[in-house]
């Protein structure tokens, strides 16, 4: 006779043995559901002539019209090369800056002093992004900013670098950085913790130094965590941070500073052209569905970490 598979327990089982961790998933579930789920719905009026008064039910549909507006709009291309460029510098520059961080600090014997450097390195990750742009303002201001008084007291004449477009996206890519580099840090001293201490030891016996024990365990050691992060964040390429780009950008400096976000606003909500607005939007997010799809792809091929 064979031997009785055991029973599986029922779905209502599961579901009281998990009371207590399904409650506390349940504010994310509502949160994605309310705010990232029920407003697809509204992808609807990109195809429409929207009418506010008349709603999506009885608003004229007009098909592909807006985006074929957008797509023949003198600044599509200036808005694609200025939300890339900016987003992909963001990557370039500021997906290692964590890494080379957490590699630093993983190599710093006195506790202390490493507790120090991680508090004072993500404090910034809680100051409000008004108050950074303000802060930037003030930094890079003409007359009385540190950096032109510097600039002054070495000889050099001070720069209005907020009016200049050729600086906006090193101030925003450097500010980024500045904000966000100890926060997520956080996330690759982890993934170090996993790394099994005997491996630096045996690596030590076959004499190799630091920097080879870097090259040949940490890193390999954190790959995963980097190819996720990295897939990630090639998807959020295209969504450059609207915030600081609006507060910190002007009509000056619209040839480098205007992206997708600050365009959609100004179209959607200053102008109230809300199909317009829709329709740009979602083919931004098409493109970025394109790219972390593409991003995965790719890592699937060359490497065994993937998202799926």
């Amino acid at each position: 006779m064979h031997p009785s598979k055991p029973l599986r327990p029922s779905f209502l089982y599961r579901v009281k043995k998990s009371k207590v961790l399904l409650l506390m998933f349940l504010p994310c579930l509502l949160y994605y559901l309310i705010f990232k789920y029920a407003p697809m719905f509204g992808v609807a009026i990109s195809f429409q002539d929207y009418n506010l008064f008349k709603g999506i039910w009885e608003s004229k549909w007009v098909g592909f019209k807006y985006y074929q507006l957008f797509f023949e709009n003198p600044d599509f291309f200036i808005l694609i090369r200025n939300t890339f460029l900016l987003g992909f510098y963001n990557l370039v520059f500021g997906f290692p800056a964590p890494i080379i961080l957490a590699l630093l600090l993983n190599e710093v014997t006195r506790n202390v002093f490493k507790r120090f450097v991680q508090t004072v390195s993500y404090l910034p990750h809680f100051i409000s992004t008004v108050v950074v742009a303000g802060m930037v303002t003030m930094f890079l201001s003409p007359s009385s900013g540190i950096v032109n008084q510097l600039m002054k007291w070495i000889g050099l004449e001070p720069i209005n670098f907020l009016m200049n477009p050729s600086y906006f996206r090193t101030i925003y890519v450097a500010s980024d950085i500045w904000q966000h580099v100890g926060w997520e840090t956080i996330i690759y001293l982890a993934a170090l913790t996993s790394i099994d201490p005997q491996l630096y030891e045996a690596a030590k016996m076959d004499g190799a130094n630091r920097w080879q024990q870097t090259l040949s365990i940490t890193l390999p050691g954190m790959a995963p965590t980097i190819i996720i992060l990295l897939i990630l964040n090639v998807g959020r390429v295209l969504e450059v941070g609207f915030e600081k780009v609006f507060l910190l950008y002007n009509p000056a400096t619209y040839e480098t500073a205007d992206v997708i976000g600050t365009y959609v606003y100004r179209t959607g909500i200053i102008s109230g052209n809300y199909s317009y607005a829709t329709a740009i939007d979602l083919f931004m997010g098409i493109i970025s569905l394109v790219l972390i799809y593409g991003a995965n792809l790719v890592s699937r091929k060359i490497s065994e970490t993937s998202l799926w």
